[in-house]
């Protein structure tokens, strides 16, 4: 919508990039095109504004198919007015010069016209075509189909209309025959979905299987290893039994050996010492008897006082030493009472 101001009597009207104005006074055209900013009269001014920009229109309509099911279409045509002085010709697009509003409804003619081609053509294309075959390449065709029908039709280049883009976002059955149709699709999946859950859970249930063999096998490998390294563990200790007794009676031959050559050299010594004593003792006995009998031959000649006084020197000789003599009170009691008696005498 253009941007309209007075100003004592006058007018003056901006317009914007995308809009293209035409202003015409006393018939005659004296401002055209996009964006424009210019005074003028509402008395005399015939003020037109075309959108110029891409415009969108969104389109929803019914229709059937060959088998007779109805379907909603949804569908969004893009288009712009290329020829803006024939689109003002064709179709009222003249703006109230004192507020800038449009006079008529001029879109929405063109929304009318869009829209009844469009749904012409997507009525002709789907009446042909039965509803499974619609719902999985009925998009494609129909889009293709309003495409071709819109570059057709002689009234939107008559109008200056280009269009710019067909898009159908889309195509749908009642909502009855849509559960219907997507009964078998979700058994299916849902079908699919147990298989999977049923060979994922034999998968687990083979896995574990052959986890559990598996620990069965190592614990019985590891029982054998264990009977092995038992019967190992005996033989060793047999093999360290049957070597310490061979070591120990080694052991006791060599110290029974080693006891009888000591009791041999002992013996031996024995005899030795007994002999090199009993010839000592013979030796010293006949040095006793030779001296003896020395001694007998020297005192032969030797007179009877002489023999006496050797005698009493040899008693003295033998006799033990006196190194204190101790007299008791007794002792010499008697010894005076023995003296006093002999002086009486």
């Amino acid at each position: 919508m253009a941007d309209i101001t007075r100003r004592l009597g006058w007018r003056h009207l901006r317009g914007a990039p995308t809009a293209h104005i035409r202003h015409h006074r006393d018939g005659k055209l004296v401002h055209e095109g996009p964006g424009l900013s210019f005074w003028f009269r509402a008395l005399t001014a015939a003020l037109s504004e075309i959108p110029v920009e891409d415009r969108e229109l969104a389109m929803t309509f019914r229709a059937r198919t060959s088998d007779f099911q109805d379907v909603s279409v949804q569908a969004t045509v893009t288009y712009r007015i290329g020829d803006p002085a024939l689109a003002a010709a064709r179709l009222d697009f003249s703006v109230d010069p004192d507020t800038g509003v449009w006079r008529g409804a001029p879109l929405e003619q063109l929304g009318t016209l869009l829209t009844e081609t469009a749904q012409q053509h997507a009525l002709d294309v789907l009446a042909r075509t039965p509803l499974a075959a619609a719902l999985v390449d009925g998009v494609t065709a129909v889009r293709e189909r309003v495409a071709a029908g819109l570059a057709a039709e002689p009234r939107l280049p008559a109008t200056g209309i280009e269009i710019v883009a067909v898009r159908v976002v889309a195509l749908r059955p009642e909502p009855e025959v849509e559960r219907a149709l997507r009964t078998p699709a979700r058994e299916q999946i849902q079908e699919e979905a147990d298989r999977a859950t049923y060979q994922r859970r034999a998968v687990a249930v083979e896995r574990e299987r052959t986890i559990a063999e598996n620990e069965l096998a190592s614990q019985i490998e590891l029982a054998r290893r264990e009977e092995r390294l038992v019967e190992q563990r005996g033989a060793n200790t047999r093999r360290e039994a049957e070597e310490n007794a061979a070591a120990d009676k080694v052991r006791a031959q060599a110290e029974a050996a080693r006891t009888v050559k000591l009791a041999e050299a002992e013996a031996a010594r024995s005899v030795a010492l007994a002999r090199a004593e009993a010839q000592a003792a013979r030796e010293v006995g006949e040095a006793r008897a030779a001296a003896q009998a020395a001694w007998l031959r020297v005192h032969a000649d030797v007179d009877v006082a002489t023999l006496h006084a050797l005698t009493g020197t040899r008693l003295a000789e033998n006799l033990p030493r006196i190194d204190h003599v101790t007299l008791s009170p007794d002792v010499l009691t008697g010894l005076l009472a023995k003296l006093g008696g002999e002086d009486r005498g």
